[in-house]
């Protein structure tokens, strides 16, 4: 049997070895309940857009340092950190077997947050709330696209649907994953950090996944 790894995957193998079909979406409002931001979480936001714009003048901005200086405080701000949620980082997936190509896809997402209290069956673990593919700043975020529908393939046999997030800590791809047949996957307005506008629905995007 041949192993392959996720990030090797182009969007199109994504397509044809594991049967997703690609959609649209203009608005988050069908998806989510965005509310308005305190004067609080808008000041803490302009700091991490300081922060990491003063790493982005220098040059590129690796992925570590895109998950410390942009991720990380967003998921913070966001309250990804309170329970019931969890937060795991660089946790291998469960094989992807392929029978009609004898073929298994293994890999490990970046960033996974589950709610501990939901649990969608007996013998499988906790409800995925979130999963982050994180790039360097001077990769185009959707590189990590195939990536992130890859490593959500095997739950969505126990849960309708999945969030995903594609970043490059400067530009935002979240993704709307969802257990059809084929499963389905909906790709939301692209948001910038670095605009302000942008950046305060980034967070109104993560503060409305987290309360689901």
């Amino acid at each position: 049997m041949t192993t392959l790894y996720a990030k090797d995957l182009s969007l199109k193998d994504v397509h044809r070895v594991l049967g997703f079909q690609r959609g649209y979406n203009s608005s988050f409002t069908p998806l989510l309940s965005l509310e308005s931001l305190t004067d609080f979480e808008q000041q803490e936001l302009e700091q991490i857009r300081e922060d990491f714009d003063n790493y982005l003048i220098d040059g590129e901005v690796s992925e570590g340092q895109v998950k410390l200086l942009a991720i990380a405080p967003l998921l913070r701000l966001a309250g990804f950190y309170r329970s019931p949620l969890k937060i795991s980082l660089e946790e291998n997936i469960s094989r992807i077997t392929i029978d009609d190509e004898d073929t298994s896809i293994t890999g490990r997402l970046d960033i996974l947050a589950v709610n501990k209290q939901r649990q969608i069956t007996a013998n499988t673990s906790s409800f995925w709330v979130l999963v982050i593919e994180s790039k360097n700043s001077q990769v185009n975020a959707l590189a990590g696209l195939a990536q992130l529908l890859t490593y959500t393939y095997n739950n969505l046999e126990h849960q309708e649907s999945i969030w995903g997030l594609a970043t490059n800590g400067m530009h935002y791809q979240f993704v709307y994953i969802q257990s059809e047949n084929p499963p389905t996957y909906q790709l939301l307005p692209f948001l910038n950090l670095m605009e302000a506008e942008s950046s305060m629905q980034v967070l109104r995007v993560l503060k409305a996944i987290r309360q689901l």
